[in-house]
């Protein structure tokens, strides 16, 4: 019975460890780039919605980024790993922020890739209807990049 109590703790155990962590982007983030701070103020990423300047809009993830889209869009180090998530969303173009700043001028925001590196999120924000591509050639002809974004915890 013992063994049985053990095999079952270490079980639990190894697939505790195996499983999946949620993504470190979600919870609070306080703004730390000129950008952020003169635009968005502070943001919290949750399940199935972002808050932006105490207003909430609809989040979606779709998919984990790969460290070399990572790189395209943040200039980071795609040999190091780092990887980061592409979300959905639907920010209105009309929607004014700190300053009565928009998010992408005129043009809804639908986009938003992320990347953390420790304590740090960096933000890119896009429109158009279409997935972004995140390559280095592909975003140096985009219109829809909107802007870049960094958070601290």
């Amino acid at each position: 019975m013992k063994k049985l109590i053990l095999f079952g703790a270490v079980l639990s155990l190894a697939l505790a460890c195996c499983q999946s962590s949620p993504a470190q982007d979600r919870g609070a983030w306080y703004a730390a780039s000129n950008s952020a701070t003169s635009i968005t103020g502070d943001m919290i990423i949750g399940d199935g919605r972002i808050t932006i300047d105490f207003m909430n809009f609809p989040l979606a993830q779709i998919r984990a980024l790969e460290p070399a889209e990572v790189g395209a869009v943040f200039d980071a180090d795609s040999n190091a790993g780092a990887k980061g998530n592409l979300y959905r969303l639907r920010v209105p173009a009309a929607q004014r922020f700190l300053h009565h700043n928009t998010l992408c001028a005129s043009e809804d925001t639908q986009w938003m890739a992320t990347y953390v590196e420790g304590k740090t999120l960096h933000v890119a924000l896009f429109s158009g209807p279409s997935m972004p591509v995140f390559t280095f050639d592909a975003l140096s002809h985009s219109n829809d990049l909107c802007g870049t974004f960094t958070y601290t915890r």
